[in-house]
């Protein structure tokens, strides 16, 4: 079950960091899009977070429910986002801060906030 974890946990992280990538990869660019790097990652990190979820229930220790909740809703709102603009040859400079703000928000709930294996 740990490896399983880990597994999940090593995705949820590629799946973010190819989010973060397609977004900072644009800064210098006049124009905006959603890239493939965000699309696969925002859909990555999604799932595997939900499946690793489903792990940590499934274990032994106690889930922070409040941060899981908080971070479904960052990572729901970022992904209806990105694939709502994904075929959009342009989106907005306030969409494309917006999706980097949020981004940033739902690793620094993961870093800052206890972790979810812990009550």
């Amino acid at each position: 079950m740990e490896t399983l974890r880990l597994v999940l946990l090593f995705l949820h992280l590629l799946g973010f960091a190819a989010l973060f990538g397609g977004l900072v990869v644009q800064a210098r660019d006049s124009e905006k899009s959603v890239n493939a790097a965000m699309r696969d990652g925002v859909g990555t990190a999604f799932l595997a977070g939900l499946l690793l979820v489903g792990v940590l229930e499934a274990g032994d220790g106690d889930v922070n429910h409040t941060k899981i909740g908080v971070k479904f809703a960052i990572g729901l709102v970022l992904l209806v986002l990105v694939m709502a603009n994904t075929r959009k040859p342009r989106i907005p400079q306030g969409l494309w801060a917006g999706l980097l703000l949020l981004s940033a928000a739902n690793v620094a709930v993961a870093v800052f906030w206890s972790p979810a294996h812990t009550g």
